[in-house]
């Protein structure tokens, strides 16, 4: 009569393996998250910038409220120091 005992010889290579993949894919969601928000950030200055141009040609209420949102400044006063800057 035979006895044999099965072992699993690679149970420690699958083990770290699925940890690799666990840790790769948590980078990779760190990594697409601050990817994200830098391309918000972008976005916003870019609006911004394109809105105190918009402001120096044609002064409504409707430009000064989008940058009043963007900037979150609440006085024209504020709003037309950072256009000052910006389009410098």
């Amino acid at each position: 009569m035979k006895f044999e005992l099965k072992t699993e010889n690679d149970h420690y290579s699958k083990s770290f393996s699925y940890f690799f993949c666990v840790v790769l894919i948590f980078t990779l969601i760190i990594v697409l998250c601050d990817i994200a928000i830098k391309l918000g950030i972008i976005s916003k200055q870019y609006s911004i910038d394109f809105n105190c141009r918009l402001l120096t040609v044609e002064k409504t209420t409707t430009n000064f409220k989008k940058l009043s949102r963007l900037s979150n400044l609440k006085t024209k006063q504020s709003i037309w120091e950072l256009c000052k800057e910006i389009v410098k």
